[in-house]
């Protein structure tokens, strides 16, 4: 099941999957409290398996409104069932009710595969993001 959840539960996933066991403070993003900023969690029971937080911000110089998708986690006894597809199809509604037309996310290489099947397409070349590992700008147009 899908809930929002607050900032402080995102950051038990991000700091163990994410961040290689970083302190939980030096796991919260900027973007965290903006206005229009949600997160997102997948629980199995009373535990969260997936997480990912949305926050207003375009890509690039594009004008319409878009969000990015960032700090998207799994934690490993739930990886491969669905949980972080289920989650991600939930933002997408939920995102096209602020009339947002795209999401994207700077998906770690690993991730690719995955966001490919929920439709986002590869925009530009593989980069390095510093002490976090190679990723890729995807983006997934809402309309």
């Amino acid at each position: 099941m899908v809930k929002f959840i607050p900032t402080e539960l995102t950051l038990g996933l991000r700091s163990k999957v994410l961040r290689n066991g970083m302190p939980l403070e030096d796991c919260v993003f900027p973007t965290d409290k903006v206005e229009g900023a949600f997160h997102l969690a997948f629980y199995v029971g009373d535990e969260i398996a997936t997480i990912a937080s949305f926050f207003p911000k375009n890509y690039k110089d594009k004008v319409e409104l878009g969000y990015q998708l960032r700090g998207m986690a799994t934690d490993t006894p739930f990886l491969g069932k669905g949980y972080g597809k289920q989650l991600v199809e939930f933002a997408i509604e939920y995102i096209k009710k602020t009339k947002a037309q795209y999401i994207w996310c700077n998906a770690r290489t690993s991730a690719i595969k995955f966001y490919q099947k929920l439709g986002f397409d590869l925009v530009g070349e593989e980069f390095e993001i510093a002490g976090v590992g190679p990723h890729y700008e995807m983006i997934l147009n809402l309309y």
